[in-house]
């Protein structure tokens, strides 16, 4: 009788180690290449790796030539996506063949947030738009207004919470308080108006913390198929309850700032510098507060999120790379002027900044191993042909994604994961030209961000200030990881310790 058990228990387990070993394999499979599964396409092996959803895209990049279509359920417009991180299918869609890729009304859609503004715009009102900032940008009052914020917020703001978190030898969110500082600046720019977020109370305001969760959401439209969402919406819950939350809180805060600004313009009646006060100067009664509403919030979005997520990776790979923390400071001490050398805390001329080429490589490599614009989103008006040799048409999403294109060894060379800033500069020690549409931190084309000036400028008064008086040590153990969110940032912040740099 123990020998017929036996005999039927061994099919029994080899059976079982077979299913075990087949279901391992599947898992294993589902984690890299996608499966096209009947029905559902690869929208479980999208969901599987959802928590890593950059990394897993940029390894199926790599193995697929920079460029692979993913098969949604076929009853969703995820349907057909065409994922790309290709520079020549860049610079076809950014650049060459830039009027068959429009915004259109699905990226408006899910974008919804940001209304008419100049992200969503689109033929007649984005030229307009676009003029009316770039005429603003450009205007040599704005450019010292700039200079002189910066400045401010970093005298008044940042080292005095620098130097509070060091006396009270404090772990402190250095994600946490870029965002505050960026926040700050990006609306004393745009309105005038400074919220002071950056204080060494560290007060909560839900203005800034509703700019995330609306960032986050959006991102989640973008990975589950456009019905869930809606439904979502619809029933009022998950992510879609966050952002209508998240835009309440937004559009109250922004009402108020208009409000201030056209009783400031009325009981002054001064020319004012910054971006309301200027629109608000030229405005013959044909803007309306919504106008104001859309522009605020882009620009908020432009400003204050994409740099706080770009210095917060900086200083993350800089702690990481002593030998180039070294070279940075050493650059930093030939720029520090002989006034400052007394001071307890030395501050930088912009203009001897912008001429520091090894600050400048710095910023841009950090730019292209985490671009704070993690991927694009575009669908052609007419049927197309890639570069790459893939059809498109009206009814395909085009993803391309900046993140993985950083870490293609096509692209960048075998040395593609390295934080090299040397990447950046000419054997004759000036900055290399690397085409926008392959380094597209900045986009490409005749979307290229107007603010890319804006961001080096406050970049570098930042990093100046912060490396050179300042040691960040960031708390071993704890995990640094992007975030699933329109905006790159850390998922869980980065907790930091400030210490004096001898």
């Amino acid at each position: 009788m123990m020998k017929v058990m036996e005999f039927i228990g061994y099919p029994e387990m080899i059976f079982a180690a077979v299913c075990f070993l087949s279901l391992h394999h599947l898992r294993s499979k589902i984690k890299t290449l996608p499966t096209n599964w009947p029905l559902l396409g690869m929208l479980p092996s999208l969901l599987i790796n959802l928590p890593r959803f950059h990394c897993w895209a940029t390894d199926i990049l790599s193995s697929n030539a920079c460029t692979f279509v993913f098969k949604g359920p076929w009853f969703t417009n995820m349907n057909h996506m065409v994922i790309t991180s290709d520079p020549a299918n860049m610079r076809h869609i950014f650049n060459t063949n830039f009027s068959n890729y429009p915004k259109g009304a699905e990226f408006n859609e899910f974008f919804d947030i940001l209304g008419d503004g100049i992200f969503n715009a689109d033929l007649d009102s984005w030229k307009t738009q676009r003029k009316m900032a770039h005429h603003f940008i450009t205007d040599k009052k704005f450019q010292r207004f700039l200079v002189q914020t910066s400045v401010d917020k970093v005298k008044s703001g940042l080292i005095p919470v620098l130097e509070h978190v060091l006396e009270q030898n404090m772990v402190v969110d250095l994600q946490d308080l870029l965002k505050r500082f960026t926040f700050d600046t990006t609306l004393v720019l745009l309105s005038g108006i400074d919220p002071c977020c950056l204080a060494i109370e560290f007060n909560k305001f839900p203005y800034v913390d509703a700019l995330d969760d609306a960032e986050e959401a959006i991102f989640h439209r973008h990975v589950i198929p456009v019905n869930l969402w809606k439904l979502q919406r619809f029933l009022g819950i998950g992510k879609e309850k966050k952002l209508s939350k998240a835009k309440e809180k937004l559009d109250q805060f922004i009402a108020r700032c208009i409000s201030t600004k056209r009783e400031l313009q009325l009981e002054h009646e001064e020319k004012g510098v910054d971006l309301l006060a200027s629109y608000m100067e030229h405005d013959d009664g044909s803007i309306s507060d919504i106008f104001f509403r859309d522009t605020i919030i882009n620009f908020l979005v432009a400003g204050r999120s994409t740099l706080s997520a770009a210095l917060t990776w900086f200083f993350w790979l800089v702690s990481n790379n002593p030998i180039v923390e070294a070279k940075l400071i050493e650059e930093l001490k030939k720029a520090i002027s002989s006034e400052n050398e007394d001071k307890k805390v030395k501050m930088f001329d912009t203009e001897y900044l912008k001429g520091l080429v090894y600050l400048h490589g710095a910023l841009c490599e950090a730019l292209r191993l985490f671009p704070s614009v993690p991927f694009e989103h575009k669908r052609p008006l007419n049927p197309d042909i890639l570069p790459s040799g893939h059809k498109v048409d009206s009814k395909t999403k085009i993803l391309p994604l900046l993140y993985s294109m950083g870490r293609m060894e096509v692209i960048w060379g075998k040395d593609c994961l390295e934080f090299k800033p040397e990447r950046w500069i000419t054997g004759e020690g000036r900055i290399k030209y690397v085409p926008s549409y392959k380094f597209m931190a900045f986009n490409s084309g005749p979307r290229t961000c107007l603010g890319k000036e804006i961001a080096f400028t406050q970049m570098r008064m930042v990093v100046a200030t912060i490396l050179y008086n300042y040691h960040v040590q960031v708390v071993q153990g704890q995990p640094i990881s992007p975030k699933n969110s329109i905006i790159l940032y850390m998922s869980h912040g980065m907790k930091v310790r400030i210490k004096r740099r001898v």
